[in-house]
C-alpha cells in the first residue's frame, strides 16, 4: 500500500515533482562542479600562479649569519660565500621533488667592456637559459625560461653552452647594440644573442651562461644564489609553526605537507651549507589568491544550495496544499503522523536520489569544461565525491520539505476532509 501511494503521488503531480526535482538537480550540478573543482584546482591554480616567478631563494648559510658586537656589524665587506653547482641536481631528488617545477642559478660578476684593461666595468649574471639537468636517471629541463616566465627577449635566447649574451634593453641602447651585434668583453668577442626586457636591474646587466660568469671570477662550479620555483599549498596555523618545537608525529605531518616553509627546510638539507627561505611577496600573494578562489567556490556552492532548498520547499508546500483532503482521508483511516511523515519524506528522498544523481552527471561535465577552459588541464573527479554529494542532496531536500510536511502532519482530518486546512 505504502508503494502504491508513493506511485500515485508522482503520477498524479507529475509537474510539481519535475519542478522540485529540476531545483534539487540544479543545485547539486552547482555543488558537484564546484567541490570537484575546489578539491583539485590546488596544484593548477597554483601552477598557473607561477606565471609570478619563483618563490623560494637559496643562499649560502654564510650570508644569513650576522656578527654584532656593541650594535655593529663586523660581518666581512665580501661578496659571499658560494654553494656548488654540482648540488643543484639533488632537488630533483628530494621528498617534494615533483612540486619543483624549475630552478635557476645565479652567478653576479663585473666585467671590464672592452679589453682586460679597461676601467668601464659592466655588470654581468650568469644563470641557467633552459638547461638539461640530469639526476640518476632522469633529465629535466630548467632555468630562467622556467622561473622567470616574465622575461622578454627580442631575438634568440643563447644555448646555455655557449658564449652568447644577453643585454639589457638600457645597457644596450646605452652602447647601441642590437641583436646580432659583437661585444668585447674581457678583451674576448661575443655574440649578442638578444636584448632583455626584465623591467627590473636586469634591463642595466648583461646576462649570460653561468660557465662565462664562473670563468670571469675564477670561480668554475660556484652559485651565489639559486631562485626555486615550487608549487605549494596556502599557509595554516600548522605551516607558521616553528619545527624545532613540534613533536615527531607533528613534525612528519608538516614535513609531508607541501608548504613553501617545508620544502625550504628540505631545500636546505639538500644542499649543504645553504639557507632557503620564501620569496614573501609571491608566497603569500598566492596563498591569498587560493584561500579567494576557494572561498569564493564555496559561496557560489551555498548559495546554489540554499536556493535549491527555497525551490524544493515551495514545491513541496504547494504539493501538500493540493494533497491536503488525501492526508486527512489517511488519518480518518487511522494513519498516524509518523506514517504520515514517513511517505512524505519516502518521496523527498526518491526526489533527492533522482535529482542528485542527474545533477552529479551533470555537475561532473562542468567541472571538466571548467577545467579545461580556464585551466586548460582535466579536472580529477575522486570517486568519495558520488556518495558525498547523494548525502548532499537528501540533506537538502530534507530541509526544504520539512517545514511543509510538518505542517501536513498537523492536518485535522475533518477540516482537511472539507478543504478548509
Amino acid at each position: 500500500m505504502f508503494a502504491r501511494l508513493l506511485y500515485e503521488s508522482f503520477r498524479r503531480q507529475k509537474r510539481r515533482k519535475l519542478l522540485a526535482g529540476i531545483a534539487i538537480t540544479l543545485g547539486v550540478a552547482v555543488a558537484t562542479a564546484m567541490i570537484a573543482v575546489a578539491t583539485d584546482i590546488g596544484d593548477k591554480i597554483s601552477r598557473e600562479l607561477r606565471s609570478y616567478g619563483a618563490n623560494l631563494l637559496v643562499t649560502p648559510q654564510e650570508d644569513s649569519l650576522d656578527v654584532e658586537i656593541g650594535g655593529l656589524n663586523l660581518k666581512p665587506p665580501s661578496d659571499g660565500a658560494f654553494l656548488s653547482e654540482a648540488d643543484l641536481p639533488k632537488i630533483k631528488g628530494m621528498f617534494w621533488r615533483n612540486n619543483i617545477v624549475g630552478f635557476s642559478p645565479m652567478l653576479p660578476a663585473t666585467v671590464p667592456l672592452g679589453d682586460a684593461n679597461s676601467s668601464t666595468q659592466l655588470p654581468l649574471i650568469g644563470t641557467y637559459f633552459a638547461r638539461t639537468v640530469t639526476f640518476g636517471k632522469e633529465s629535466f629541463i630548467t632555468g630562467v625560461r622556467t622561473t622567470h616566465p616574465w622575461w622578454k627577449v627580442q631575438g634568440s635566447w643563447p644555448a646555455d653552452d655557449s658564449e652568447d649574451v644577453l643585454l639589457g634593453e638600457r645597457l644596450a641602447a646605452k652602447l647601441n647594440k642590437h641583436p646580432g651585434d659583437s661585444i668585447e668583453l674581457a678583451g674576448e668577442a661575443h655574440h649578442v644573442a638578444g636584448i632583455l626586457s626584465t623591467g627590473a636591474g636586469e634591463d642595466a646587466e648583461i646576462v649570460a651562461p653561468i660557465a662565462l660568469a664562473q670563468h670571469i671570477i675564477g670561480r668554475p662550479g660556484a652559485v651565489r644564489r639559486v631562485y626555486v620555483s615550487a608549487l605549494t599549498k596556502p599557509e595554516d596555523a600548522l605551516a607558521r609553526r616553528d619545527p624545532k618545537t613540534m613533536n615527531p608525529e607533528l613534525f612528519d605531518r608538516w614535513y609531508c605537507s607541501p608548504y613553501v616553509q617545508s620544502i625550504a627546510y628540505q631545500l636546505q638539507e639538500t644542499i649543504p651549507h645553504s639557507h632557503a627561505e620564501q620569496i614573501r611577496q609571491v608566497a603569500q600573494n598566492e596563498g591569498t589568491v587560493l584561500a579567494r578562489i576557494k572561498g569564493l567556490m564555496l559561496l557560489v556552492t551555498l548559495a546554489a544550495l540554499f536556493a535549491s532548498a527555497l525551490a524544493v520547499s515551495a514545491a513541496m508546500a504547494t504539493a501538500i496544499f493540493e494533497r491536503r483532503r488525501e492526508v486527512g482521508l489517511m488519518k480518518a483511516l487511522g494513519a498516524g503522523n509518523f506514517s504520515v511523515a514517513a511517505l512524505f519524506f519516502a518521496e523527498s528522498a526518491l526526489l533527492a536520489i533522482l535529482g542528485g544523481l542527474a545533477g552529479y552527471l551533470i555537475g561532473i561535465t562542468l567541472a571538466h569544461q571548467i577545467g579545461r577552459s580556464i585551466f586548460d588541464a582535466d579536472i580529477t573527479v575522486q570517486p568519495v565525491l558520488f556518495p558525498v554529494i547523494l548525502a548532499i542532496a537528501i540533506i537538502v531536500t530534507f530541509a526544504g520539505s520539512a517545514a511543509a510536511i510538518r505542517k501536513a502532519v498537523q492536518f485535522d482530518p475533518v477540516f482537511a476532509l472539507r478543504g478548509d486546512a
